[in-house]
């Protein structure tokens, strides 16, 4: 039986080649693997995107989700073609609840004082609000156990996440219906380890802990993430 699809899903204050590392150990593996664009605009809009990808998709597919793209994913999960779910180091909302509600469970990250505002234009010529990581404290927030110098550009690259997605609440819970895998960054400051746990506990996931590693695990431990996608593909084939 081949394989089902992986599809990459990334996350706030990043792009698809934060799953480059990954991306050359499912292919090494034979797995066929799409990184497509998160919009990172909203929730409902995001996961509409992602819905739409999916139909595009021939047969089964293996959603993974990094950070914000694990909100995303619990709700376009939902699809008939999605089999299964990994969530690395990321979020894993329950119906109804929004970013804000989930996180404010714990204290908040490191992250909550290391955000900058912009402003970008709406259709209708209002401005709405949307946030990056400071420059300065990105090596440290986002990707600790990264290269120096990749640090440094992954924060000049960095991609602006709406602020609307942070309580916008989730329309689905795909893992509960759906088989899922949850890697957990020991040394995440971004999205705190204690809220990634409390997802992938109330999903009933299959649990891989990483002690060290940052919210960057993509980068720093690609075989690591791959690992656990490739249980998930054998598990769902």
């Amino acid at each position: 039986m081949p394989h089902p699809t992986v599809v990459l899903v990334h996350g706030a204050f990043a792009d698809a080649t934060g799953w480059i590392g990954v991306i050359a150990e499912l292919r090494s593996s034979g797995i066929p693997v799409l990184a497509p664009p998160n919009p990172l605009r909203g929730l409902a809009s995001d996961a509409l995107h992602l819905a739409s990808v999916l139909r595009q998709v021939e047969g089964p597919a293996v959603l993974v989700g990094h950070a914000y793209g694990g909100a995303l994913i619990t709700v376009a999960g939902a699809a008939d073609n999605v089999v299964g779910l990994v969530y690395v180091a990321a979020y894993v909302p329950d119906e109804g609840e929004s970013l804000v509600r989930l996180q404010g469970s714990h204290p908040g990250p490191p992250l909550a004082d290391s955000l900058k505002e912009w402003t970008y234009p709406l259709h209708d010529g209002a401005l709405a609000v949307e946030v990056t990581i400071e420059t300065t404290a990105f090596p440290s927030v986002f990707a600790a156990d990264v290269p120096e110098d990749v640090a440094g550009a992954l924060a000049a690259a960095q991609r602006p996440l709406a602020a609307a997605a942070f309580t916008e609440p989730a329309t689905a819970a795909a893992w509960r219906t759906k088989p899922s895998w949850a890697l957990v960054a020991g040394a995440d400051r971004t999205i705190g380890p204690e809220v990634q746990r409390l997802g992938a506990a109330r999903a009933g996931a299959v649990v891989v802990e990483l002690p060290d590693a940052s919210h960057a695990v993509g980068l720093s431990e690609p075989k690591r993430v791959a690992d656990l996608i490739r249980t998930a593909v054998r598990a769902t084939s």
